[in-house]
């Protein structure tokens, strides 16, 4: 792949990918920040939770999708998947034409908290594979060795979203029970690291009544798209309708319906799994 070549055009799609609908929290706030760009976005169901698996698999996973993307052809890839920003961003860097044209969600989300420097107290709530990896950690004490970051792995949350259970009695519970963590207590923010957290966040909102800051990463990753292809000129700046296009390695009724809520009834989603190609 890395041989192949590489011309971005500015009318070319944004690629996004996750191991399902988390992602679409990121895809729908660079929807909202750049109305005018066309989204192909990659939810690799077969394989879900990414969390869950080994990093062997995960960056066999990510770098089959990106390859994908980029063949669309894609301008920007961004891995809307925090266990896979952890543990395959650097073998997707490598397998891309130009490794500089992909985006992971959690050096934004670290630059953005060094940066505010408002908070020396974080809390973050991720899958096993992202908490494991201490990815998170790492970034802050090399950028700031005085912010206090208290991990905690929540590998319910992702299933249970994933299953469509979430603005619900059953959400409510389980949220409740991992926030309820003494690890988590004396925290001023938290950290939603994974992109499927974003869909309970009025139930985690509901938990800390406004006393503990809650970070979105997808609005802060948007935010980083969009500097991206500004710095790059590769804004589209066309005025045709953007077009958006829905992949999925294994067909979910929960993928649609939470894809049709965030960009409208008018979806089509194709189910196109990788791995079976002959």
């Amino acid at each position: 792949m890395s041989s192949g070549k590489f011309h971005p055009k500015a009318s070319h799609p944004i690629g996004v990918f996750d191991s399902g609908i988390g992602g679409l929290t990121v895809a729908k706030a660079i929807n909202e920040l750049l109305p005018n760009e066309n989204i192909i976005y990659f939810g690799d169901t077969a394989h879900m939770p990414y969390g869950e698996k080994s990093p062997h698999a995960i960056k066999s996973y990510s770098e089959k999708i990106a390859g994908f993307l980029i063949e669309q052809p894609c301008k920007l890839v961004v891995i809307a998947c925090n266990s896979a920003s952890a543990t395959a961003f650097k073998q997707v860097q490598n397998s891309l034409p130009d490794k500089n044209f992909v985006i992971n969600v959690i050096d934004p989300v670290v630059e953005h908290l060094v940066s505010d420097g408002n908070y020396s107290k974080i809390g973050l709530i991720g899958t096993k594979r992202t908490v494991s990896s201490a990815v998170y950690k790492k970034k802050f004490e090399k950028a700031n060795p005085d912010i206090r970051l208290k991990s905690l792995a929540t590998p319910l949350l992702a299933p249970m979203i994933e299953e469509g259970f979430f603005n619900n009695k059953i959400s409510r519970t389980v949220v409740h029970s991992y926030l309820s963590n003494p690890h988590l207590s004396d925290i001023e923010s938290i950290i939603l690291a994974c992109t499927h957290y974003p869909l309970i966040i009025n139930e985690i909102s509901s938990f800390y009544k406004g006393k503990v800051t809650i970070i979105n990463s997808a609005e802060i990753v948007s935010q980083a798209v969009k500097q991206f292809l500004e710095t790059h000129d590769l804004l589209n700046k066309g005025k045709k309708a953007p077009k958006h296009q829905f992949y999925v390695s294994d067909y979910t009724s929960s993928f649609e319906e939470t894809a049709k809520i965030f960009f409208g009834g008018k979806i089509k989603l194709k189910e196109n799994n990788l791995w079976n190609e002959k």
